[in-house]
């Protein structure tokens, strides 16, 4: 589990990202008339229909559970924690903290985030869960303690940040994001509320406090610069534009590699995948596990649209509120037992 692999592995399924429809971000509290807001909430009632609630469905679902291996990942922003107007204050709740340290307890578990994967673990300080940052491009393992000869427990976690790196395909486009990155920062200066992330493997420019009449002109100058480098483009998520490198490998792809490396091959059906998550970048994850045929892609989302999810939740605390019973579910069912070398040991949390 500890060996890097090579850039040139790809998972068997090679997802497609689902076409993205415009100005998806409409807040309920945005409509100021009355039939606007009926016109909304009927909306979404016919919405939840097609992706009926997974708090409301949880019994059902886990019917579907019996024999089989449930692997939880999990999206942070929007989903662990609220979408907020400075992404450095993304903070999650020690009770959502609580519910995760839990549910990896039980199950594997991974956070697959846009962020840079040290961002992500500053904010969760979990060590018991799998990391990958920078929408999959950067794949950390928890520590793993292992006995050696002297009976001692000895832990192993080559990174200096307490982890174990499995995977980094983008690693040859260090050099150029950060120049892209350099370039972004000077030339979106004169922009106000533009914010540029370095997230390592892809750069983030937030744009949620970017007056709606200045936003053209920033589109515009990142779409300039990324245009000089041919190896890069520009995506559009929740008040964001990322530029990534052209590589075939997304959250999808990191969910199909988190599998494998757990044991895990593409056509287990003993295995049963639940990914959580709000964003764009999340579908191609969905897509994924729609793809093997078994699976619960759910989207976090309090208003109606465009997703291959099949169940929904309407906020962070929907998905707080999912994973205390997911971990009250295996608390009370004697049939699951996880594999001894799925479990992660040691160190609970990091302070």
């Amino acid at each position: 589990m500890g060996l890097q692999r090579s850039p040139s592995y790809k998972p068997k399924v090679q997802p497609k990202p689902i076409p993205e429809t415009k100005n998806e971000e409409n807040k309920v509290n945005g409509y100021s008339t009355t039939n606007e807001a009926i016109f909304l909430n009927s909306s979404y009632n016919s919405w939840v229909v097609e992706h009926p609630s997974a708090l409301r469905s949880f019994d059902r679902m886990m019917k579907a559970t019996k024999g089989k291996r449930i692997v939880v990942f999990l999206d942070y922003d929007g989903t662990l924690s609220p979408i907020v107007n400075d992404p450095d204050l993304a903070i999650m709740s020690d009770e959502m903290r609580k519910a995760v340290r839990k549910v990896a307890k039980k199950f594997p578990t991974a956070i697959i985030s846009g962020r840079c994967r040290d961002k992500v673990k500053d904010f969760v300080k979990l060590s018991n869960v799998y990391y990958a940052g920078s929408h999959g491009m950067d794949i950390m393992a928890p520590p793993r303690v292992v006995k050696s000869g002297d009976g001692k427990n000895h832990k192993i976690a080559p990174d200096k940040k307490g982890g174990e790196v499995l995977f980094q395909p983008a690693k040859k486009f260090m050099p150029a994001i950060q120049k892209i990155y350099r370039i972004l920062e000077e030339k979106t200066k004169t922009i106000q509320g533009a914010r540029v992330e370095d997230n390592r493997f892809c750069i983030s420019v937030h744009y949620r406090q970017v007056r709606e009449e200045d936003y053209g002109m920033l589109e515009e100058t990142v779409k300039s610069v990324v245009e000089t480098y041919q190896e890069f483009h520009v995506t559009e998520g929740k008040k964001v534009l990322e530029v990534r490198p052209s590589i075939e490998w997304n959250k999808g792809h990191a969910l199909e590699y988190l599998l494998d490396t757990l044991g895990f091959s593409d056509s287990s059906t003993n295995v049963l995948p639940f990914y959580i998550g709000d964003d764009r970048s999340d579908e191609d994850a969905f897509k994924v596990i729609r793809s093997r045929g078994h699976g619960y892609p759910i989207i976090v989302s309090s208003i109606p649209k465009d997703t291959g999810a099949l169940y929904s939740l309407c906020d962070p605390s929907e998905v707080l509120t999912f994973l205390k019973k997911l971990a009250g579910w295996r608390e009370k069912s004697s049939s699951y037992r996880t594999p001894a070398r799925f479990r992660v040991k040691a160190i609970e949390n990091l302070k």
